[in-house]
């Protein structure tokens, strides 16, 4: 006897927008511009998406090139994301609040042969094409409200958006390439030395998508409308440019402004149910509606992530918008859902970062590796797996797994008895800031350069908007005396300026550990 079986459906990503052109075609991507918002339905979106790949293609990109953008959320940054991944290209997302130096070297790892950027970060093209010889062709993004002149390049092409699309626009067939091949393409920023990229396939993406739609996970439907103020170059834009289609809601992209009052604006106008963004976001909207007295009738629910949220802002947001919030925990090598607390949850339980989704698995072990015996209650390491988990870094040859398949996240962790994540701490001197990381060793080695510093460390210290800042700690040569300016002066231009330290301390004697090195335990439980 011959078995059934069932009919080959690769898992490619072109598939959610179009079952939203199809079945939820009339409802609106909404993106928020300097004189208000511009809108597109999914079936018109789709449109252009295709056409926008037949452009890729005239331009001479093929499956397996990776595409990069600098770009805010908006209607073009996702007709592009899915224009080039419809047809194989890859689409590696760049951090504009990177420095220079950081988004050059991205580049030039990645190999990006096209640049698709937002036009008011057209300035910053410039300084990259002098640095990124592999750069063939920039596209500028049309956005509402948001005029800018053209980067000037005698070796590059610049086009506008809609001139791409009006010279080279073409319909052209979406997906027959495996689900395995890759999709998207976000490096960690080089956080812990050189920048890890991290490769998103088409398969993994869209299980993350199918897990994330879960009722006690993210969970938005077709009558949700929903605020997406997570970056999309931020940890893959937390799957939202697949969940909105996928679930047929509508999204409402806010551009690049997400200040409270242009989110209180787009949530009232647009009838926003559910927001997700990290805490800094909301603490400005919380701020704004104290100084006016709005209120946002519409939203029910907002989902927090990016680093550990104060109780304290928890309590406002839900007391001030009468929200049911919900914090998560993640990474980009997690695609980047790890864990959400259910909207069931109390709010007041929401310290905690939630449970796993299916297709997520976590396990704790002590510093050697070896598994806890009792995995909840205790402290330890924290490792994950999964089907959207990273197995290999790009561009590596050694796997960032161990020998059974599990990723070290590099933080501490427990699990309680329900089998609630609590982050209780990080493995490296990571600082995370505003949902962003710093690295303290690129600030230490710029500072530590200079002839009258002695040593130097820089520790993170708690912030009630940004989670964290980071304090510069010299221990000054004898007989020297360093001015401030002349500390900062050393790091302007060479990292971001929001890496910039807010406090500079001096110490007579850097504290040293048994092993010599300075002992950072210390110097943040005395300055952090």
């Amino acid at each position: 006897m011959t078995p059934g079986s069932m009919q080959p459906y690769a898992l490619t990503l072109d598939k959610f927008i179009d079952h939203a052109a199809k079945w939820h075609g009339g409802t609106e991507v909404v993106t928020g511009g300097d004189d208000g918002s511009s809108r597109i339905d999914y079936a018109s979106l789709r449109d252009r998406a295709n056409r926008l790949s037949g452009a890729f293609a005239a331009l001479g990109l093929t499956a397996g090139d990776n595409l990069a953008t600098l770009a805010w959320n908006s209607q073009a940054h996702m007709e592009c994301w899915y224009g080039a991944m419809g047809i194989g290209i890859v689409c590696h997302t760049l951090n504009p609040r990177l420095a220079p130096a950081h988004l050059a070297a991205m580049i030039h790892q990645a190999g990006n042969r096209l640049l698709a950027v937002s036009p008011s970060l057209a300035p910053l093209v410039e300084e990259l094409l002098e640095r990124c010889p592999t750069i063939e062709h920039v596209v500028l993004f049309d956005e509402a409200g948001t005029q800018a002149s053209l980067p000037q390049s005698d070796r590059v092409r610049i086009w506008r958006l809609d001139e791409l699309l009006d010279a080279h626009g073409a319909a052209m067939p979406w997906g027959g390439f495996d689900e395995n091949a890759p999709a998207g393409l976000c490096f960690t920023s080089g956080t812990t030395g050189s920048p890890k990229g991290v490769t998103y396939t088409h398969r993994s993406n869209y299980l993350h998508t199918m897990h994330s739609l879960a009722a006690d996970v993210i969970g938005i439907g077709v009558h949700d409308v929903v605020l997406v103020a997570v970056p999309m170059f931020h940890a893959n834009g937390w799957g939202f440019a697949f969940a909105g289609p996928a679930a047929g809601a509508k999204l409402v992209l806010p551009g690049r402004h997400q200040d409270g009052a242009s989110l209180a604006r787009l949530i009232a106008d647009e009838g926003v149910t559910v927001a997700a963004g990290v805490a800094t976001v909301w603490l400005g909207l919380v701020d704004h509606l104290d100084h006016t007295g709005a209120t946002l009738p519409s939203l029910q629910r907002v989902l927090l992530g990016g680093s550990s949220v104060p109780q304290a802002l928890m309590d406002r947001l839900e007391e001030r918008l009468g929200v049911i919030v919900q914090t998560s925990w993640g990474m980009t090598e997690l695609s980047p859902v790890g864990t959400v607390t259910p909207a069931t949850q109390p709010t007041r339980l929401s310290s905690k970062s939630g449970r796993p989704p299916l297709g997520v698995d976590l396990r704790l072990t002590d510093e050697a590796g070896v598994p806890l015996a009792d995995q909840r209650g205790g402290e330890g390491r924290l490792w994950v797996r999964g089907a959207s988990a990273v197995e290999r870094y790009f561009g590596q040859n050694e796997p960032a797994t161990d020998a059974d398949g599990w990723f070290d996240t590099g933080d501490l962790a427990r699990i309680d008895a329900d089998g609630n994540l609590s982050i209780t701490g990080r493995a490296k001197d990571l600082i995370k800031s505003g949902g962003e990381w710093i690295n303290p060793g690129e600030i230490e080695a710029i500072v530590g350069a200079l002839p009258d510093v002695a040593l130097v460390a820089v520790v993170g210290r708690a912030h009630p908007k940004w989670g964290e800042r980071p304090v510069l700690i010299v221990e000054e040569r004898q007989g020297a005396a360093l001015s401030d300016e002349t500390l900062l002066d050393a790091l302007r231009g060479r990292i971001a300026s929001w890496w910039m330290p807010e406090t500079i301390v001096r110490v007579a004697a850097m504290p040293l550990a048994l092993t010599g090195k300075i002992d950072k335990m210390r110097l943040r439980a005395e300055h952090g």
